[in-house]
């Protein structure tokens, strides 16, 4: 057997090994942080998580079958392990890329469910009024409607 048919089968095995091994656990340890950006939301949280966990499967699988065509082939172990190596680390970049990207995309999701659902910053009673300081300065005072 050629070198490179050893060293795309390993390819293989371990990238989609890899791939199923990650998005197992983004799913177990993802759906708390999803649960809280969605407000407690579990089904929609849930629903996320899995279609997530879907396109990244997609995703995944697809980088590594379409990665997998090389034109250099390796004529012995060390070039096959050498290939291999950056196959892999290839497939290790671009999962760990996509899981940063969902953490920057759910958390600026997260921060803005949060900013909706905020307490008004002013009592909802009150006013807004600009008072005149002593020194002619501006002011503003939150007073309850009515008062001054």
């Amino acid at each position: 057997m050629s070198y490179i048919v050893v060293t795309y089968t390993a390819y293989l095995a371990i990238s989609i090994a890899l791939t199923f091994w990650v998005a197992r656990t983004l799913r177990r340890n993802g759906r708390v942080f999803l649960v809280d950006t969605f407000l407690g939301d579990e089904r929609l949280a849930d629903s996320v998580n899995h279609l997530l966990v879907v396109g990244f499967y997609l995703i995944n699988v697809g980088y590594v079958s379409l990665a997998m065509k090389e034109t250099i082939r390796p004529i012995d172990a060390s070039g096959s392990l050498e290939m291999l190596s950056s196959k892999v680390g290839l497939v290790l970049l671009v999962l760990g890329g996509m899981h940063f990207f969902n953490l920057y995309v759910f958390t600026r999701l997260r921060r803005r469910a949060l900013l909706l659902h905020a307490p008004p910053p002013v009592d909802p009673r009150g006013v807004l009024a600009a008072r005149v300081t002593g020194a002619g300065e501006v002011g503003h005072s939150t007073a309850p409607a009515g008062r001054s």
